[in-house]
Protein backbone atom coordinates (compact mmCIF):
# COMPACT_ATOMS: atom_id res chain seq x y z
CA UNK A 1 0.00 0.00 0.00
CA UNK A 2 1.23 3.50 -0.77
CA UNK A 3 0.89 6.31 1.71
CA UNK A 4 0.74 9.75 0.72
CA UNK A 5 1.77 12.89 2.54
CA UNK A 6 0.59 16.49 2.29
CA UNK A 7 3.60 18.92 2.04
CA UNK A 8 3.88 22.79 2.67
CA UNK A 9 6.00 24.05 0.64
CA UNK A 10 7.44 27.92 0.94
CA UNK A 11 10.06 29.89 -1.03
CA UNK A 12 13.05 31.20 1.19
CA UNK A 13 13.28 35.26 0.26
CA UNK A 14 17.23 35.41 1.82
CA UNK A 15 18.13 32.15 -0.48
CA UNK A 16 15.36 31.88 -3.00
CA UNK A 17 15.34 28.08 -1.74
CA UNK A 18 12.29 26.05 -2.02
CA UNK A 19 11.31 24.74 1.92
CA UNK A 20 9.09 21.91 2.49
CA UNK A 21 8.53 20.11 5.11
CA UNK A 22 5.39 17.62 6.14
CA UNK A 23 3.22 18.99 9.40
CA UNK A 24 3.27 16.83 12.43
CA UNK A 25 5.98 14.66 10.95
CA UNK A 26 9.37 15.53 13.05
CA UNK A 27 12.01 15.57 10.53
CA UNK A 28 10.13 15.07 7.66
CA UNK A 29 11.54 18.56 6.22
CA UNK A 30 13.71 19.31 2.91
CA UNK A 31 14.85 22.20 0.38
CA UNK A 32 15.50 22.21 -3.48
CA UNK A 33 16.57 25.21 -5.30
CA UNK A 34 13.46 23.87 -7.91
CA UNK A 35 9.81 22.20 -7.33
CA UNK A 36 11.18 18.54 -8.83
CA UNK A 37 14.53 18.90 -6.50
CA UNK A 38 12.52 19.09 -3.37
CA UNK A 39 10.48 16.70 -4.29
CA UNK A 40 12.58 14.17 -4.58
CA UNK A 41 14.53 15.58 -1.53
CA UNK A 42 11.71 15.60 0.79
CA UNK A 43 10.90 11.53 -0.85
CA UNK A 44 14.43 10.48 -0.06
CA UNK A 45 14.15 12.07 3.61
CA UNK A 46 10.67 10.71 4.13
CA UNK A 47 11.59 6.95 3.09
CA UNK A 48 14.28 7.45 5.70
CA UNK A 49 11.97 8.05 8.57
CA UNK A 50 10.03 5.31 7.11
CA UNK A 51 12.67 3.06 8.01
CA UNK A 52 12.30 3.56 11.60
CA UNK A 53 8.53 2.37 11.56
CA UNK A 54 5.71 4.28 11.41
CA UNK A 55 5.55 7.70 11.35
CA UNK A 56 5.03 9.77 15.15
CA UNK A 57 2.80 12.50 13.41
CA UNK A 58 1.73 14.94 16.22
CA UNK A 59 -1.37 17.00 16.01
CA UNK A 60 -4.41 16.64 13.25
CA UNK A 61 -2.58 18.99 10.77
CA UNK A 62 -0.84 15.97 8.94
CA UNK A 63 -3.04 13.87 6.36
CA UNK A 64 -2.27 11.14 5.46
CA UNK A 65 -4.31 8.56 2.78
Amino acid sequence: MKTTFTAIIEKDADTGLLVGYVPGFPGAHSQGATLDELNRNLREVIEMLLEDGDPAVEGKSARIL
